[in-house]
């Protein structure tokens, strides 16, 4: 079985990472296991987790009156869930459940930008990981969109 430290020295999401820092993820870091169509977080909730999925897929989902539960990309290993945790309000924009078993590391937002806003280079480097995330969400939007309208997302 793989340790919380090898998968966070191994997620795709820290390649590159200076090892200095490495001591402050394993500090805040649990693994999290979620069952067959469980919520992981509701949009409008307290936003106190970042997760990166291990092993699984979770749903990353909102709500459209008159349809329902929409889901807008599926995540799997190897990717990361969750950006509202580091933006004021700290609000969940959107939900998630997962969709099968489901494992990932669950890191404390707080410890994570208590620590980026004492090493700045940290919370750059933290930054800008977390705005590649956001970047594939809203092309994965842009995409499902285009589907849904019939164009071509150019």
């Amino acid at each position: 079985m793989n340790t919380v430290e090898d998968i966070i020295g191994t997620h795709p999401f820290w390649k590159g990472l200076n090892p200095h820092y490495f001591h402050i993820l394993r500090e805040c870091a649990v693994y999290s296991r979620f069952g067959l169509d469980q919520c992981i977080f509701k949009a409008g909730s307290d936003a106190e987790h970042f997760y990166l999925i291990h092993h699984g897929h979770v749903a990353l989902e909102t709500f459209m009156p008159g349809k329902g539960r929409v889901t807008l990309q599926t995540i799997g290993p190897g990717e990361a869930l969750g950006w509202s945790w580091l933006f004021p309000p700290y609000r969940w924009h959107f939900s998630s459940r997962s969709i099968d078993f489901t494992e990932a590391v669950c890191f404390g937002a707080r410890a994570l930008r208590d620590y980026a806003e004492e090493n700045h280079d940290f919370g750059y480097d933290l930054a800008v990981r977390v705005g590649r995330v956001i970047l594939e969400r809203l092309q994965a939007t842009r995409s499902l969109l285009a589907d849904f309208y019939g164009g071509s997302g150019e």
